[in-house]
């Protein structure tokens, strides 16, 4: 058994909490354009979620991309799952999620949260949840706070559209 000294764990990327107060659509993925992962800002175009792309402004993003419920696999391990597109998208238009914070900069309660849009490396992807602009690479989601700092692996819980 797992002993927890300071700190559980925040969550699972994708897993919305709190959901008393969640607002989920189901929504149609556009399988030419794949989303990757649970908990990450996703877009509209042409009625199909998709991820954001290069370039993409803040007012694009339409909701986060939240796990579904129940879901469960053998072949994955905890909070690693990839989104099957030939199902139903759940998207979280209002609530709190648990997210996976990239980059250096920490997340602080009641500060912005950013999407990368530009210049992706291998842990900052295009459409990642980040604390800081990083040079203008970033832009702030409207309506999303992180409430609070992330856990030892980079989760952390955000409110959109509170």
């Amino acid at each position: 058994m797992v002993a927890f000294k300071y700190r559980i764990p925040a969550g699972i990327p994708g897993a919305v909490n709190r959901a008393v107060q969640a607002t989920i659509e189901a929504q149609v993925y556009d399988a030419a354009f794949p989303v990757l992962l649970y908990g990450v800002p996703v877009k509209i175009v042409s009625g199909l979620v998709r991820p954001i792309a290069s370039g993409d402004a803040a007012t694009v993003v339409y909701g986060f991309l939240a796990r579904p419920y129940p879901a469960n696999s053998s072949q994955d391990g905890l909070g690693a799952a990839v989104p099957n597109v030939a199902a139903i998208a759940d998207v979280m238009r209002r609530g709190y999620m648990t997210v996976k914070l990239n980059n250096v900069t920490a997340a602080t309660k009641n500060g912005g949260v950013y999407v990368r849009q530009a210049d992706p490396t291998g842990p900052t992807p295009i459409g990642g949840i980040e604390a800081a602009a990083d040079a203008g690479d970033c832009v702030l989601i409207p309506g999303c706070v992180f409430m609070g700092p992330a856990d030892a692996d980079g989760n952390v819980e955000i409110a959109y559209n509170i």
